[in-house]
């Protein structure tokens, strides 16, 4: 499990060099733009195969976090070797799996390719300004950590018991909270990883990954239920 669950600040200033965190922010970069082609192929692989609707209702709910934390247990055993990588890119995989039942619905609408694109777009725009904040604050962040963690177990047990309520308002509101908890989960993570806190760049780009896959799947909804046009 990454570092976000097992440890819930960082010091600041860890006797790490800039060359040697500059290294891991550029390791990071580039191994996250490259977790985007297999969540791209497994969306493709989902949406044309039907097997995202696995991952729906309850029992649907409970397989993907069976799963998911199983890769994520994966990838924290391997992330020194060489097969963390590969670890890593099939989870990103899998969430790509994941993300095509929600994507196949956004393509049920006129717009929907218009609002894919859109929450898309949205989401590399918070992901600029989230890490050119964290490039330009200076101050210590680790204390967000324990107030961001708190955020995420309420928006979990928000989301489970919307589950089951079904409310359309209840979606919103978590839809909305959950775009604000994870945009600031990217400030966190960029800035640990800037400061020294994270000096392994498999768990940099898990932790980033997940807050970047949590942003637009939740901007895509809101676009669904606001923007959404039918025929």
């Amino acid at each position: 499990m990454t570092d976000r669950y097992t440890t819930l600040g960082s010091s600041f200033g860890y006797g790490i060099s800039a060359e040697q965190r500059n290294k891991v922010l550029r390791n990071t970069y580039w191994l996250l733009a490259l977790s985007m082609v297999p969540t791209v192929l497994g969306a493709w692989v989902g949406v044309a195969s039907g097997i995202g609707q696995l991952f729906t209702g309850g029992l649907g709910m409970i397989l993907f976090l069976v799963m998911a934390f199983g890769f994520i247990f994966a990838i924290e055993k391997t992330k020194n070797s060489a097969a963390g990588v590969p670890v890593l890119l099939g989870f990103t995989f899998f969430m790509g799996l994941m993300l095509s039942r929600m994507i196949e619905l956004t393509l049920g609408f006129r717009n929907g390719p218009e609002l894919i694109m859109t929450a898309f777009g949205g989401t590399a725009g918070v992901f600029l300004v989230m890490a050119s904040l964290a490039s330009v604050i200076k101050r210590d962040l680790s204390g967000l950590g324990k107030w961001l963690f708190v955020g995420l177990v309420v928006l979990m047990v928000g989301s489970l018991i919307n589950l089951f309520v079904g409310s359309s308002t209840g979606m919103l509101v978590v839809s909305v909270a959950a775009i604000g908890i994870f945009s600031a989960y990217m400030l966190y993570d960029i800035k640990r990883i800037i400061d020294g806190g994270e000096t392994n760049y498999i768990t940099a780009t898990l932790a980033l990954y997940l807050d970047i896959i949590n942003v637009f799947q939740n901007l895509l909804a809101l676009l669904g239920i606001f923007g959404g046009e039918r025929d």
